[in-house]
């Protein structure tokens, strides 16, 4: 299965491509599920207006992610009048596509966990210090580790460190996430006029479609053929 993350940015834009951002999103959304695509949205921004997004990150997997994507990374156009400012005079609004780093949530294995046993501290009087009951889990690969002494029992703590040391490093990886979503600050000062790779006309969000046709082709060949046969 082929795994994305992407942006879809109105930049430093104003309200007005904030609700691009909102319409896009619907429309983007209708064709994933469309095509079979599964996604899940990692952090959405809201805009200033009502009904409006500054931009919102996915997560997408699938068989068709990289070729259903060649058809939307880029910046997407909408022509039309602006929804909050009646008689304001720009017709052309512009928002951004961009695909962000994949950073890999590692499964956390057992056979990578290293344990260690201590004397518990705390609570529980003479009892608890007599054995080495208290149990620190590390995370190899990472590093990270917990200890845990809730329990008097070894085997109950190493249970208890297991589920809390799967907890942690799994927030380490999102923290890691973020980071890279920190690009898209960047991406909001990078928002590029011209060469949309897809353009949206009216209130309706209308797709502005190329279609190829031969029929004019057609038609000009038939009549030279004409022409020619009256010579």
């Amino acid at each position: 299965m082929n795994q994305k993350i992407i942006q879809i940015t109105a930049g430093r834009g104003p309200a007005e491509c904030c609700w691009v951002v909102a319409q896009i999103l619907k429309y983007f959304l209708e064709e994933v599920q469309r095509i079979g695509v599964s996604y899940h949205i990692i952090e959405r921004t809201k805009g200033a207006e009502n009904g409006t997004i500054q931009s919102v990150t996915i997560g997408l997997e699938g068989k068709e992610v990289k070729v259903f994507l060649s058809s939307w990374l880029g910046t997407v156009q909408w022509i039309g009048t602006s929804t909050f400012r009646k008689y304001h005079k720009r017709k052309n609004w512009f928002i951004g596509i961009y695909e962000l780093d994949l950073v890999h949530l590692e499964e956390i294995k057992e056979k990578d966990i290293v344990y260690k046993t201590m004397r518990s501290s705390g609570p529980g009087g003479q009892n608890v210090n007599k054995v080495n009951s208290a149990v620190r889990a590390i995370h190899q690969p990472t590093g990270i580790h917990v200890v845990v002494m809730d329990s008097r029992s070894q085997h109950q703590n190493r249970k208890i460190a297991i589920e809390r040391l799967k907890s942690k490093v799994l927030e380490v990886q999102l923290e890691k996430l973020k980071e890279s979503l920190s690009d898209e600050w960047e991406n909001h000062l990078n928002v590029q006029r011209g060469n949309p790779i897809r353009i949206f006309r009216g209130t309706d969000f209308k797709k502005e479609k190329k279609t190829k046709t031969f029929k004019n082709k057609r038609n000009q060949l038939k009549q030279d053929l004409k022409n020619e046969l009256k010579r």
